[in-house]
């Protein structure tokens, strides 16, 4: 049985995160952290019935962390909380599943760096979804018989998410950008901005949209859109989980989601 902590447990994806956890079997709920409702019954909080784990304060992750024999957190917080946490994790010999975005590089040299110096495992992914990153693949081979179309990445989410661009749309840029061997990105465009052979990335924040990521190939006298439409955020949340329970069995150092699919 693999024990499992949450950081960000309070919050929206924490909670369904914990759902997820508990519906699948060869998992279970071992730690939760936040920076509220600190000693509540972490199931009471997200309302899927009392689980006897309560909710940790993260100034306390260390000594939580091995008194409850974690073997992976994961993490879907903020990029300055989990660039702090990562080094605590990896630090108490414990292995990670990241779904934060927007990390600056130093921020990623950190996680990276805590991950590499106390030999754990970590999966590092901005989607989880197993059709995101179908999408992903779709795209590299898009790319290959359409290298002088025209490419534009347009992402809408809903108006709480804090990083623009996406974290999927960067990688939906950059897996384009390697197949064609290097693109300057522009990120929207305003004024006097003649088109060369960039890729342009667009946000779009409002309302309750959960994710959407279109990549457009425009050639002359036609089109082709390539789009995936998150419905929900449990694609996200149950493939976190799955992650943290494949991670078992890798080896140290950093994962992806093409590891887990197989890619």
């Amino acid at each position: 049985m693999i024990n499992a902590g949450v950081t960000g447990a309070s919050g929206r994806m924490g909670k369904l995160i914990i759902e997820n956890i508990i519906k699948m079997e060869g998992i279970q709920l071992s730690s939760a952290f936040d920076l509220m409702n600190i000693g509540k019954d972490v199931g009471e909080v997200a309302q899927v019935g009392k689980l006897n784990v309560s909710i940790s304060d993260v100034a306390d992750m260390g000594t939580v962390l091995k008194e409850s024999k974690t073997d992976v957190v994961i993490d879907f917080t903020i990029a300055p909380a989990t660039a702090a946490n990562a080094p605590v994790v990896a630090g108490a010999g414990v292995d990670l599943i990241i779904g934060t975005t927007g990390f600056s590089e130093e921020q990623r040299a950190t996680i990276e760096d805590a991950i590499s110096r106390n030999g754990t495992s970590a999966v590092i992914s901005p989607n989880y979804s197993v059709g995101v990153n179908v999408f992903f693949k779709i795209l590299q081979e898009t790319a290959k018989y359409l290298s002088e179309y025209d490419i534009e990445i347009i992402e809408a989410h809903h108006n709480q998410k804090k990083d623009a661009p996406s974290g999927t749309a960067m990688k939906a840029a950059e897996v384009i950008s390697e197949t064609l061997g290097g693109k300057d990105f522009v990120y929207g465009r305003e004024g006097l901005a003649p088109r060369d052979k960039e890729i342009g990335i667009h946000a779009v924040r409002g309302g309750d949209i959960v994710g959407d990521h279109t990549v457009l190939f425009a050639g002359d006298g036609e089109r082709i859109e390539i789009k995936h439409q998150a419905h929900s955020r449990n694609a996200f949340a149950s493939g976190a989980v799955k992650a943290a329970i494949w991670i078992k069995n890798a080896g140290p150092g950093i994962h992806t989601m093409d590891d887990i699919l197989g890619f």
